[in-house]
């Protein structure tokens, strides 16, 4: 059943068009993907109005290259793929039209419009939208956005930047602000405060104050976000080239205990400033992992993340005289379940996460049998790399790294000799030779007289 709803927090704000001719703006045509343009170009040959928009008009007049060209029009999904062969809709809670051009996918979406007579597709719940699909205006779709900068739009058939709530201005002052009422906004999607945060730190904006107010009273509505989007938005956070960065934010903006409890809590505690050391070093080493175009993965991220949890925990059950394996993949499930809560974590990246947390100990035993066990691990890479960045925990665990270091560097026979004579970890010390100034004299051993034998008396 249909909501006839209107929003609150944007329905008070006025468009006001300006207008900014090519001369007076850097967007050229050669920095948009051959795609986007063939979209926009059709839709306008079809009597369609049609606009690049959102944050591939912010980046590009921020100097940048886009990955994602999206477009915003007055056509509906449904016109869109008569246009083109290569279309697919897609979304419920927001109908779009996705134009395939090869690996390039561009997103077409009609405009959004304000207020639903009844004819359209919205539905709320507790205030916060869960499907939308009211068309409108451009005017109304620009309101309707999040932030004034992703409200820009680039046309083709004068190239000019139209702009309907002062986010061209916004940009030129380098700051992030809402559109409409901030408190209004987060209640709508409190995963907005989150993007506000994450957007702020990649593109060195500053949070207009009246846009940051409202996170320590409503942060605590992110508990009730849905978990996929979350996970889809600390991807976005960390793994986008600006995870050191999006981290301090998050933290500094107090946002981190409602997406992260289990990481606020552990960096609250003692020995908290050595877990921060070594998050900052694993998303420092995942930015540059980025920069230079190698892979990364989510599973040693979150392993980065959530280790100050499942290392206090698991020294509590040891503690208590659990066994050390046992201990470390209960832990390991329990500390994934609980942050599963609120940030989904697939399971294909759980499993990664516990055998790099429960390989951690086996570091420990430098026994000949058990060191190439682990050095065929498929799994002994990530855990490796896991253990260097623990470096900074403790002398022992350094010299420990560089023990690994240096034996993965050594031939298979030369380590293997090296190993031979090394004691058991965990068995007793053998007797230490006595010291030959202080030993006891040795008794001689007493000689048996042969059977039958008679004394010889003396003298004889």
């Amino acid at each position: 059943m249909n909501d006839t709803v209107s929003t609150p927090a944007i329905e008070a704000v006025t468009a006001q068009l300006r207008i900014i001719p090519r001369e007076q703006h850097s967007i050229s045509r050669k920095d948009i993907s051959a795609g986007a343009l063939r979209v926009l170009y059709r839709l306008n040959e079809a009597g369609h109005a049609a606009y690049l928009v959102g944050g591939a008009v912010r980046d590009l007049l921020l100097g940048g290259h886009p990955k994602d060209f999206d477009i915003a029009t007055d056509a509906t999904p449904e016109e869109v793929k008569r246009l083109f062969r290569n279309c697919r809709l897609i979304g419920r809670r927001f109908r779009l039209a996705h134009v395939v051009f090869g690996s390039e996918i561009v997103e077409v979406a009609t405009f959004r419009g304000s207020a639903d007579d009844g004819s359209g597709d919205r539905h709320v719940v507790d205030g916060r939208i869960v499907r939308d699909n009211v068309y409108g205006s451009i005017e109304e779709d620009a309101i309707r956005r999040d932030f004034t900068m992703n409200a820009l739009y680039y046309g083709i058939a004068d190239f000019s930047v139209r702009d309907y709530v002062g986010g061209y201005e916004d940009i030129q002052r380098r700051e992030l602000r809402l559109i409409g009422d901030p408190v209004q906004r987060y209640r709508e999607d409190p995963v907005r405060m989150l993007r506000a945060v994450r957007l702020a730190a990649k593109l060195d904006f500053r949070i207009a104050p009246e846009a940051r107010a409202p996170f320590e009273e409503l942060g605590e509505l992110l508990l009730h976000a849905p978990p996929a989007r979350l996970f889809d938005e600390a991807l976005k956070m960390f793994l986008a080239g600006n995870g050191l960065k999006s981290f301090r934010a998050l933290e500094a903006s107090g946002l981190l205990v409602d997406v992260f409890p289990l990481t606020a809590r552990a960096l609250a505690f003692r020995g908290g400033e050595s877990f921060r050391a070594l998050i900052e070093a694993g998303l420092a080493g995942t930015d540059a992992r980025i920069a230079d175009g190698k892979p990364v993965t989510p599973a040693f991220l979150f392993a980065v993340l959530l280790w100050g949890a499942v290392r206090a925990q698991a020294e509590r059950e040891i503690a208590k005289g659990t066994d050390p394996l046992l201990a470390w993949q209960r832990v390991s499930h329990h500390v994934i379940d609980e942050q599963a809560n609120q940030v989904a974590i697939p399971r294909r990246f759980g499993i990664v996460m516990q055998e790099i947390w429960t390989l951690q100990p086996r570091f420990e035993q430098r026994v000949k049998k058990k060191v190439f066990r682990l050095l065929a691990h498929p799994r002994f890479r990530a855990a490796y790399d896991f253990l260097m960045l623990r470096a900074g925990e403790s002398p022992a665990i350094a010299e420990l790294g560089q023990w690994w270091t240096q034996a993965q560097a050594t031939p298979h026979e030369m380590l293997a000799h090296e190993l031979a004579g090394a004691p058991v970890v965990g068995a007793p010390a053998p007797p230490a030779a006595p010291d030959a100034a202080t030993a006891a004299p040795k008794r001689r051993r007493r000689r048996r007289r042969p059977p039958g034998a008679a004394s010889q008396p003396a003298g004889d």
